[in-house]
């Protein structure tokens, strides 16, 4: 057993972690100045460096975000697992975590890296400025702050995770939902300035905004302080106060259709800008012209992406589920999605069309488009589920991390459950890391105009794409920008 403090040096001062069940942990370790005072709203600053060995222990505060108070001010912090600190030559991958644009924590226990790093890779999990502080649009300051977070603690681990076992040679990103949107949008960025060899993204959100849209959302939040959207307004706003505007504005979506259409169906008024200089453009015509043709890319979805927030909608009727579908933005039409459907009832047709919209077809599209633009792609479904809400967002992440019954929730299910998520969660573990070792998570590739898919359930196949129905109607929608009503 091996002793249970550990230390390594990083390119700023000397961490100590600590060795947990056969991995060493290292927590809260600054890969960024902490964003306030005069480098709030900026990009990222470096970490300032350290004398002696610095406890890394526990894990560093969480950014600024809904449900708890905001715990100091060095946001910008990672974690690390690794079952082996000196062998240097592991691959790495490092998560990037989804929470609707408007959280992340490495302290959740449904995402804690232990399971991965014992299966033979280094874990990173790193938090970035979510919610107002990364995603608002402010004037005076840098459009996709958290992205260039991001960034910044990939920069961190070129630099430094050799010291952690790791090949920065071989480094994976992975992301789900919200974090699948920010690699999503990583990729459009120029190849010589990504670090990162592979990406895995579950559940890719179709929102991404443009500045119009982004400053009028930014006014609504602000305004619910009585400030405008500025550097110089809101440099002594507590965060917390930004938080809980937002909170509110998010909570009055459905009643901004009118002017911000659908995303009144993403349950977050963020999304990265399309600003044509951090970000260019949207991901699937970048990656189409070829953006991602030097990266392998693992992608994938649930069956039943949007059954967790439709559970929170109102009733609807076949009139409202007629203006719903219209509404998107593209959009099929309420007509098709009826004829495809037939029996389908509205509440029922809502979460089809919304699972369609929002995860489901801009993954699919996200894949073809990077095979036309020359990248090597996989691509994957989730259709097992062991609770009422099916194969769920999110699901599959569980799965990978090996957390889906933290809370007992499996086991509630019955043996049944218990057993299929053992087998499912070894499974797609053991595919993904595959993946992030050699770029083959030892399938068939994804290539048009005959696509294959990986579907997980307890008998795993590979088949055609399962959602015939859904990819008909979307097979000449393009996904693009969002932008205000008029």
């Amino acid at each position: 057993m091996p002793d249970m403090k550990s230390d390594v040096s990083t390119s700023t001062g000397t961490v100590r972690g600590r060795w947990e069940n056969g991995v060493a942990v290292y927590r809260g370790i600054p890969y960024a100045a902490p964003p306030v005072g005069p480098r709030r709203f900026t990009a990222p600053q470096p970490a300032e460096p350290w004398e002696g060995v610095r406890d890394a222990s526990r894990f560093g505060p969480p950014p600024p975000q809904p449900g708890r108070a905001t715990e100091g001010d060095d946001w910008l912090n990672l974690a690390v697992w690794t079952a082996d600190p000196g062998r240097a030559s592991l691959p790495v991958v490092v998560w990037i975590s989804g929470g609707g644009y408007l959280s992340c924590d490495s302290a959740n226990p449904h995402l804690t890296g232990a399971a991965v790093a014992a299966a033979g890779a280094v874990l990173v999990s790193a938090h970035y400025r979510s919610g107002f502080e990364g995603f608002a649009h402010i004037n005076g300051a840098p459009n996709n702050r958290a992205l260039l977070d991001q960034l910044a603690a990939l920069r961190w681990v070129q630099d430094n995770i050799a010291r952690f076992g790791g090949d920065p040679d071989n480094v994976t990103v992975l992301g789900q939902s919200a974090g699948a949107g920010s690699i999503a949008a990583m990729l459009t960025m120029p190849a010589a300035t990504r670090p990162f060899r592979r990406a895995i993204l579950q559940s890719i959100p179709e929102t991404y905004f443009t500045i119009d849209l982004a400053a009028e959302v930014s006014a609504e939040i602000c305004g619910e302080l009585g400030r405008v959207s500025s550097v110089a307004d809101l440099a002594d706003v507590a965060p917390d106060d930004l938080v809980a505007a937002s909170r509110t504005v998010t909570g009055s979506l459905l009643r901004r259709f009118d002017r911000w259409g659908p995303v009144a169906y993403s349950s977050t008024p963020f999304a990265p800008v399309v600003d044509g200089d951090v970000l260019p453009s949207a991901p699937w015509a970048a990656l189409a012209d070829g953006a991602a043709r030097d990266v392998e890319l693992l992608i994938g979805h649930s069956r039943d992406e949007y059954s967790l927030l439709a559970a929170q909608l109102p009733d609807i009727d076949e009139a409202q589920v007629d203006v719903l579908i219209d509404g998107l933005s593209p959009t099929p039409g309420a007509h098709r999605y009826r004829a495809a459907y037939p029996s389908a009832t509205p509440k029922p047709l809502r979460e089809t069309a919304l699972s369609d919209w929002l995860y489901r077809m801009p993954a699919l599209h996200l894949a073809e488009a990077a095979d036309l633009g020359g990248a090597r792609v996989w691509l994957y479904e989730l259709c097992w589920g062991f609770g009422p809400h099916g194969a769920s967002h999110g699901l599959d992440t569980l799965l990978l991390f090996g957390t889906a019954d933290v809370n007992g929730e499996v086991t509630t299910a019955g043996p049944a459950a218990v057993a299929a998520t053992e087998q499912l969660s070894q499974l797609i573990r053991a595919e993904h890391l595959a993946f992030a070792t050699t770029g083959d998570p030892g399938w068939t590739r994804f290539r048009t105009p005959q696509p294959r898919t990986r579907v997980y359930r307890p008998e795993p196949v590979l088949v055609a794409y399962p959602e015939e129905r859904s990819r008909a109607l979307w097979s000449h929608q393009r996904f693009g920008v969002l932008d205000v009503k008029t």
